[in-house]
């Protein structure tokens, strides 16, 4: 995966982890898989619902989902959380760089 496919995917993911119910979706999935029918009685939505956001964090690849019958079962996915944390790492330390460079400038005026 280049650089840009990364970053583009670091977007989608910073966009699913807006909304806050997503958000809390992923901590009930941080402490155990759940099936839809469950997270969606905890959280209080339909199920409809809860499946849409499902849909959107799969595609980021935060949660993976495993049908059984008639039941949906979700857990976290960390390939997500791993691309997130490349594209974190890169800011730092184009961050980092910037901030030297700027220390630098402004130490020559003492």
């Amino acid at each position: 995966m280049t650089k840009r496919e990364r970053a583009t995917q670091a977007d989608h993911i910073l966009d699913a982890l807006g909304d806050g119910t997503r958000r809390a979706l992923l901590g009930l999935l941080a402490q155990s898989p759940a099936s839809v029918s469950d997270l969606a009685r905890v959280l209080e939505v339909t199920k409809t619902a809860i499946g849409q956001h499902i849909t959107i964090l799969e595609a980021c690849q935060l949660v993976t989902t495993q049908k059984s019958g008639r039941v949906r079962l979700c857990q976290i996915d960390h390939r997500g959380l791993d691309v997130l944390q490349d594209w974190i790492k890169t800011q730092r330390r184009s961050w980092d760089a910037s901030l030297g460079r700027l220390g630098e400038v402004l130490g020559k005026g003492d």
